[in-house]
């Protein structure tokens, strides 16, 4: 097992998720694990709410000054962990919203002894989406499907947001390069990954679209994905 794992979860308006899921993950009893809540200034309350945790598991706050989204917030998180003297072997992404299955994080770190990212696919056998409506379902194909185009890669998921580093991987992607603000950020991450090399494997996952809390996908997450997957393909090609 990994010497240190951390999960990251960054939240916006997720005080009544967060408490849940910090049960679910800290009753796993994994040995030197603990939480980094990256939280975006939620009206919410939820950055108190994660302190109030804090007194009862091992949780870190990194608070942020305003809404920049998912994928800022993944960059400032990432490189506060790898600047860290004694940085984790393990790093965990995951939602707050309870779509991501912490159950799952055991499976995680034992592939993790052998590849470089682990990513949870909803679209290999034995991956699902649990509460999703037609638009959403095909908004989620096209979407990979054109990526994975673009960019030749071969996997099956590239959006997906449950996902498990090895420290030395995650060093050498440069994630303070990557363009992406909001959900593109994980295509961009896989790329960069598949680019250097790194050994990537999908774990098959049943994603649940969350029951507590506003979705906080939309249509400038779309946009952003289209333009950035198309500049990424761009620049593929000229280098």
């Amino acid at each position: 097992m990994p010497g240190r794992i951390v999960v990251v979860i960054p939240t916006y308006n997720e005080k009544e998720n967060l408490p849940v899921l910090a049960e679910k993950i800290f009753g796993l009893n994994i040995h030197d694990l603990s939480l980094l809540i990256v939280d975006d200034n939620s009206p919410d309350g939820t950055a108190a709410c994660a302190e109030n945790l804090a007194r009862r598991f091992p949780i870190h706050i990194l608070q942020r000054g305003r809404k920049e989204g998912i994928g800022k917030a993944y960059i400032q998180a990432f490189q506060t962990l790898l600047s860290d003297p004694a940085p984790p072997d393990r790093i965990i992404q995951m939602d707050a919203d309870m779509s991501h299955d912490p159950a799952l994080i055991p499976a995680m770190l034992h592939a993790a002894d052998t590849y470089d990212v682990i990513v949870g696919s909803r679209y290999i056998a034995g991956g699902t989406i649990e509460n999703w409506d037609f638009i959403r379902r095909c908004i989620s194909r096209i979407g990979n499907a054109y990526a994975r185009t673009m960019l030749r890669l071969p996997y099956r998921d590239l959006t997906s947001g449950y996902r498990c580093f090895r420290r030395e991987g995650l060093t050498r992607l440069n994630v303070a390069s990557f363009g992406s603000s909001g959900y593109c950020f994980m295509i961009e991450t896989i790329f960069a990954a598949h680019k250097s090399g790194l050994r990537i494997y999908e774990l098959p996952i049943v994603f649940t679209e969350r029951t507590i809390g506003k979705s906080k996908f939309n249509l400038g997450i779309i946009m952003e994905s289209v333009w950035r997957v198309t500049l990424l393909a761009l620049k593929r090609r000229v280098s």
